[in-house]
C-alpha cells in the first residue's frame, strides 16, 4: 500500500490486519483444499482455542468463516482437535506449516 493511502487511512479491499498483538492459538496445516471457491485448511489445533471470526496468520492473514469437526459445524476448537477451517481469503501455506491464530 502506498504511503499516501496509508496517511489518508484508506485500505485495499483485500488487506486485512490482525487486531490483537499476541496469538491466542496455533494451527498445524495437514492439507489445503478449495471448496466452493473458498480455501479450507484441514489440520490440528496445537495450542489454545480457535473461534469462528478469529484470524489465521501465516504469510498472509484471513478471517475464519466456519469451523467443522467430523463434518459438523462447531463454534470453537481447542488444542488436540482435528478440524477444517473455511477461510474468507486464500492464504499461501504448506503441509506441516504452523499458523498463528489471533482474536479479531
Amino acid at each position: 500500500m502506498s504511503i499516501l493511502r496509508r496517511l489518508l487511512g484508506k485500505r485495499d479491499d483485500n488487506e486485512i490486519g490482525v487486531a490483537s498483538r499476541n496469538p491466542v492459538g496455533r494451527f498445524r496445516v495437514e492439507r489445503s483444499l478449495k471448496v466452493s471457491s473458498r480455501q479450507v485448511l484441514i489440520g490440528e489445533v496445537i495450542e489454545g482455542i480457535i473461534y469462528t471470526g478469529y484470524k489465521v496468520k501465516g504469510r498472509a492473514v484471513s478471517p475464519i468463516m466456519k469451523i467443522e469437526r467430523d463434518h459438523m459445524e462447531i463454534d470453537f476448537a481447542i488444542a488436540g482437535d482435528r478440524v477444517a477451517l473455511m477461510l474468507e481469503h486464500e492464504i499461501p501455506c504448506e503441509e506441516g506449516e504452523g499458523l498463528e491464530v489471533y482474536q479479531s
